[in-house]
Order: C-alpha cells, then sequence, then structure tokens
C-alpha cells in the first residue's frame, strides 16, 4: 500500500503508538509535533490522509485544518481529548471528515482511516468476492445478475461497507439509515440486516453479528 500519512501529535508517546499501528499496516508516516511543523511537512511532501491532534503548541489544529482546506480537500481526521459537541461541531465545519476522542484504539483508527481513504477514492464500482457494488447506478449485482434491494437496504449495505472493521451499534445504524426523528423499534435493524443477508447470498458471511452490540461487516482472508 503506497499511501502516506502525516501524523500531527504533540505527545511523543502517543504519536509514537500510531506510528507504529500504520507502519504495521503498510502505511508510510510523516510525523510533526506542532501546527507550524505540520503545515511545513505538508507542503513538503505529497500525503494521502493527515491525523491531526487539535491541542498543539504554536498552532492548533483547527488553524492547521482551516489552512489546508484552503487549497486541498485531503481527508482529515481530527484527534481530541475533549468530547464537547461544540468541538465536534467545529471540527466539521472546517471540513474535517472524522473526529475521534482520545482515548482511543489504534486499531479502529487504522481502519477508519482505511475507510475514509476508500471513501476519498470516489470508486464508483466497488467488488466484494462476486458481489459488485454500482453506486452512482445505486446497483448491486451477484455475478452477472442484478439483486432487488429497497432503498433502505441499499444505504444499509453501504454504510456497513464504508464502516469495514467496525462495530456499529442498533442505534448508530438506526441513526444513519433511518434518521434521529426514528422512533421505532431497534428490531428494525434485525429484520433489514436479515433480508439483507438472503439477497446477498453467500457474501452475507462477511456480516457478523456482534452479540449485545449491533453488527461488523469484515472481509476475512
Amino acid at each position: 500500500m503506497n499511501t502516506t500519512i502525516l501524523l500531527v501529535e504533540d505527545e511523543v508517546r502517543m504519536r509514537e503508538i500510531v506510528r507504529d499501528y500504520f507502519q504495521a499496516n503498510g502505511f508510510k508516516v510523516i510525523e510533526a509535533e506542532n501546527g507550524a511543523e505540520a503545515l511545513e511537512k505538508f507542503h513538503m511532501h505529497p500525503v494521502d490522509l493527515i491525523i491531526l491532534d487539535i491541542m498543539m503548541p504554536e498552532m492548533d489544529g483547527w488553524s492547521v485544518c482551516r489552512r489546508v482546506r484552503k487549497e486541498s480537500d485531503i481527508p482529515i481526521i481530527m484527534l481530541t481529548a475533549r468530547s464537547e459537541e461544540d468541538d465536534q461541531l467545529m471540527g466539521f465545519e472546517l471540513g474535517a471528515d472524522e473526529y475521534v476522542i482520545k482515548p482511543f484504539s489504534p486499531k479502529v483508527l487504522v481502519v477508519r482511516a482505511r475507510n475514509i481513504l476508500k471513501r476519498a477514492k470516489g470508486k464508483e464500482l466497488q467488488h466484494i468476492e462476486d458481489v459488485t457494488i454500482d453506486r452512482q447506478g445505486q446497483v448491486v449485482k451477484i455475478g452477472t445478475e442484478r439483486v432487488t434491494l429497497t432503498p433502505k437496504e441499499f444505504e444499509l449495505l453501504l454504510y456497513l461497507v464504508d464502516n469495514e472493521g467496525i462495530v456499529l451499534s442498533r442505534e448508530q445504524i438506526l441513526n444513519q439509515i433511518w434518521g434521529y426523528e426514528y422512533y421505532g423499534d431497534e428490531r428494525v435493524v434485525d429484520t433489514h440486516i436479515k433480508k439483507l443477508r438472503k439477497k446477498i447470498q453467500k457474501s452475507a458471511k462477511h456480516i457478523h453479528t456482534v452479540i449485545g452490540t449491533g453488527y461488523k461487516f469484515e472481509v476475512l482472508t
């Protein structure tokens, strides 16, 4: 994988841990310990994604994000020890793609980075074994045979695929697919998962039930 990450984190130990996880997963990692250094290295090296801490000396993450967004739409994951909603809204308004609250699992961070990079490529066709997903045409095929999915089933499949390797609770799925204004039973998620599994046949093995929580999409090699 020829993918380069710019990791911006002033805590040395945290930076080392995250760096090691990404390198172990085939990423090239460029490090910066403050906002000013981050911008300098961003302009010096071609990078595919920025992992950006918010609270840093010299220049905070929000300022870096704002400067980067003036010239690039590169994916940005923001890291913070704060969970306030206003902070998250600020990050998204500045153009961040993800907002991860410390403490976090480096393994999950790698998965999130992969998923963001996958979405950023904007591929119209995605292949999962014998299943082909045409996002633009909203068509799913098994081999050459078209599978008829309802709009909700199609959205559900994309949400699972885009979050590959991440456990999604029923509440998360419900909010994402049906919206926060939906007040029905969470069992609607189980019903749609059951129908989706039946329609995508043997590829249903990639949709794993996480007992007591929800579901996870994972392609095991």
